[in-house]
């Protein structure tokens, strides 16, 4: 029986507590690679505002068209085209508020890596530009507000929506980041689970400083209001028990139970039941695993995985590592992120130095520069040190971390550059955001039109 197939059966089989940690084991004989994904907002030309679902300039007719053109696999909820599969293993899919998202297979170095998603990027630029559309990476939907783009019309969607409007203050930020947020998120692997503690919590620790270096959503309806990253802001106010910190990382000894243990206590958003997707109730999953959901059925091992994707922390913690914490850069700085998080984790000696850098900061000081950053960038204090300064030592950790993976053979020597605009930023002392809004002001002259054209993705010719 093949790997699938057992999965498959396993999906049917009532869990069991004793089966949970496995989500976050990987198979003997895994082997580091890298994966990437860039979310996008897919922009008019002239107003900058987001593409709509619907229509014959939509995201629906979007999808269609590269499907027809390219081949692959559509993704569908009900009859609702959310995605398609490549026939190179790539993904594009639609986020709640239809930002384009790029999910690359995974990749052995990081060139190979860039090399591919500028491919598909471009091209796809190509097609959007049919439609007189541009793809613009970045933090957010830079003109619109939330009642001005539109929503994929899926039932699961409606689901969180109710969910988070639920939780009242605590969940008001949730329509901000399902329907304007982008960012550029790296996967890595972990092949023992010595191996995934020593790598999450050095993770968990760099999240706080590289999103205030990567800080880059800082217009709002067009609008700038001193808020350098308004994408990391709303991520404070969206259900604190699903998001930030992990907290097993941040406590010893770290474990697969000790993750299990955490994912448990928390309440699931929604499930797939026999009449489709619904809310879960306010019970925690561990209270699902002992009693059977509010219908009477048990919790499956399908319904055990789709809460650990309910679970949004800086870093998502799973049979891979994501890391999830900055804002997207702009398109041509984007490798930058995957080489940052892939010479920190990758290289043994440059993550046992980043935790000795890192581990001294208690989980409040984490906790008050992730509350800080949002408008106060490189300026954020980490316990009583600058972020900017820490920035730098971690820099030059994942740079001598590239630099050894060169020369072990593992990356190519191009690899090593894609840190160099972290550098500028750390020199300058001005992040992406604050050279956006200089701009806006400057050589753009506040005309989305003139913002477009300088942050789209080059279509390919």
């Amino acid at each position: 029986m093949s790997a699938q197939d057992m999965e498959n059966v396993r999906a049917r089989i009532p869990l069991r507590m004793s089966d949970l940690r496995e989500a976050f084991l990987t198979p003997h004989g895994t082997r580091e690679r890298i994966g990437l994904e860039v979310e996008a907002g897919v922009l008019g030309e002239t107003t900058g505002l987001a593409a709509p679902y619907a229509g014959p300039h939509g995201m629906a007719a979007l999808l269609h068209q590269v499907r027809g053109e390219w081949g692959g696999a559509p993704q569908w909820a009900g009859d609702v085209l959310t995605g398609v599969h490549l026939p190179d293993g790539t993904k594009l899919t639609l986020e709640h508020g239809g930002q384009l998202e790029y999910s690359s297979p995974p990749a052995d170095d990081l060139v190979t890596l860039v090399t591919a998603m500028r491919g598909t990027m471009e091209a796809l630029a190509a097609v959007a530009q049919r439609h007189g559309l541009a793809i613009v990476p970045g933090g957010n939907l830079p003109f619109n507000r939330v009642d001005t783009a539109t929503w994929v019309p899926t039932v699961r969607g409606g689901v969180m929506r109710t969910y988070f409007a639920g939780l009242g203050p605590e969940g008001r930020g949730a329509p901000h980041i399902m329907k304007l947020s982008t960012s550029t998120q790296t996967t890595l692997d972990h092949v023992s689970e010595d191996d995934l503690a020593s790598k999450l919590r050095v993770q968990v620790a760099a999240s706080p400083v590289v999103a205030a270096l990567l800080v880059n959503s800082p217009l709002y309806a067009g609008r700038l209001d001193g808020v350098l990253s308004h994408r990391c802001r709303d991520w404070l106010r969206m259900d604190p028990r699903r998001c930030g910190a992990p907290r097993p990382a941040l406590r010893s000894p770290l474990t697969a139970e000790a993750l299990t243990d955490w994912a448990l206590g928390m309440p699931m958003i929604y499930r797939h039941g026999p009449g489709g997707y619904c809310l879960a109730g306010a019970r925690t999953f561990a209270d699902h695993v002992r009693h059977g959901f509010d219908d009477g059925t048990a919790p499956h091992w399908e319904d055990w995985l789709s809460h650990l994707d309910q679970i949004y922390t800086t870093v998502r913690v799973r049979r891979t590592l994501e890391t999830r914490a900055p804002d997207g850069p702009p398109y041509p700085h984007i490798p930058a992120v995957p080489a940052l998080w892939t010479g920190l984790t990758y290289h043994a000696p440059s993550r046992a130095a980043a935790w000795e850098l890192l581990r001294h900061y208690t989980p409040q000081e984490s906790d008050a520069a992730q509350r800080a950053l949002p408008t106060d960038g490189l300026a954020t204090l980490l316990g009583k040190d600058s972020v900017r300064d820490v920035a730098r030592h971690l820099l030059g950790l994942a740079r001598a971390g590239l630099q050894a993976r060169v020369h072990a053979g593992l990356e190519q020597s191009g690899a090593v550059a894609f840190l160099d605009p972290l550098d500028e930023i750390l020199d300058t002392n001005e992040t992406f955001a604050e050279q956006t809004a200089r701009r806006w002001q400057t050589t753009h002259r506040s005309d989305p039109s003139r913002y477009v054209r300088a942050h789209r993705i080059p279509p390919a010719t």
